[in-house]
């Protein structure tokens, strides 16, 4: 497979970019054969770099996030800044960026502007709340989303509502961004015409928040907070095994349910308990029915139990930690690890999602800070002296 066959091949795609919406979003469109250039403020850079120092001194979130990228150090107030930028957009396909509320628009950098100068230019706008309505100018972090779109609402135990373990709002957006960037790049394959995305984090997790939401239509009560256990279907969620590891189980019919209580559970009269005669039941019951399943499982390893799992063909899956995950004989087996470079040195990726027999993914490294800045002016046609020039005065 040739790197010419990359989808995104000969696209370039220029990012005002910090945190994780928009650096997962341009890292996919990256993935995927696009030229990427990163702009970052001299000096500081996205300030996910400075997160932690967890891989190998660099920041987790970075490296999951930016490879395959340029650095390009840039002073967008300055007046070369300025004219740097317009000759990059001249020559490139997509504008992305998730800066404060406004400051795109502030450095001129707003899609009418912009369209007016370079009507095929795709121009994506990444914020917490989208550019109109009441909250147009709040700050809009993760955790923050997360609780204005009611995903804490239905998260945690009955007592605490808990916030998920990753950025999911970010994640959500980088995700609606990259696929609305995709589609907008096949729409001006067919007019020619360059398109303004307007993209909120508030209502990228509210698409989301899925059946809970609808679960709760015109007032009805959301699912209860159950923790790890499903909220309305039942068993559904994990259970202990004697060996103090923990084994997670999910029943979706009445077939399944009958082969559970035969084969795992070894009780086939429970099969037709009244108590458990069917999913609402079980739910009504489910503390009862808890007791009798950890009681089995007590005298068994969490291995036994998933053993017997599957005998009886019901889903199953072992309760990983990060360290179990890094080793995933599945993934393993699959071959969807690889290397990438990195200031720090070569560090493990795993490969994206989604195996295509005609192309592979662009697995390039993750740059230091401004480390493509010379490369990037001297195909503007700067040459060394002002580049030189440029960078004494701040301007790049």
């Amino acid at each position: 497979m040739s790197q010419a066959n990359r989808p995104l091949e000969g696209i370039t795609v220029v990012s005002l970019e910090h945190a994780i919406a928009a650096p997962f979003c341009t890292r996919q469109l990256a993935d995927l054969g696009a030229r990427v250039i990163k702009i970052e403020r001299p000096g500081v850079g996205d300030f996910a770099r400075g997160y932690d120092t967890r891989v190998n001194g660099l920041s987790s979130h970075f490296v999951w996030t930016n490879r395959s990228k340029e650095s390009l150090t840039l002073n967008l107030k300055d007046e070369d800044g300025k004219r740097i930028i317009d000759q990059l957009l001249q020559q490139a396909d997509v504008l992305v960026q998730n800066l404060a509320p406004g400051a795109a628009a502030g450095l001129g950098l707003s899609a009418g502007v912009l369209h007016e100068k370079h009507p095929r230019l795709i121009v994506c706008d990444i914020s917490g709340y989208g550019e109109d309505g009441p909250y147009r100018d709040k700050k809009a972090y993760d955790l923050l989303i997360q609780s204005e779109a009611g995903f804490l609402s239905v998260t945690g135990t009955r007592d605490e509502v808990v916030k998920a373990g990753c950025s999911i709002a970010d994640i959500a957006a980088g995700m609606y961004a990259y696929s609305n960037i995709l589609a907008a790049l096949i729409k001006r394959g067919r007019d020619g015409r360059g398109s303004h995305i307007d993209l909120s984090m508030l209502e990228a997790l509210t698409e989301w928040m899925s059946f809970p939401l609808y679960y709760a239509y015109q007032g009805a009560s959301a699912p209860v907070r159950s923790g790890a256990e499903h909220a309305t279907i039942y068993p559904y969620g994990p259970f202990a095994a004697g060996d103090g590891k923990t084994v997670m189980l999910g029943l979706q019919n009445e077939r399944e349910w009958k082969v559970f209580c035969e084969v795992v559970l070894e009780d086939a009269a429970l099969a037709v308990d009244e108590r458990f005669s069917s999913n609402s039941r079980r739910h009504e019951h489910r503390d009862a029915l808890r007791q009798l399943i950890l009681d089995m499982f007590s005298g068994m390893s969490a291995e036994q139990v998933v053993a017997r799992l599957d005998q009886a063909q019901i889903a199953n899956a072992r309760v990983n930690a990060m360290p179990d995950l890094w080793q995933h004989p599945q993934l393993a087996a699959r071959q969807r690890w690889t290397e990438v470079d990195t200031p720090a040195g070569r560090l493990p990726a795993l490969l994206p999602p989604g195996v295509n027999d005609s192309y592979d993914y662009r697995m390039e490294a993750i740059p230091a800070l401004g480390q493509h800045t010379d490369a990037i002016l001297g195909g503007l046609g700067y040459d060394d002296a002002a580049i030189a020039a440029l960078r004494a005065r701040g301007a790049v």
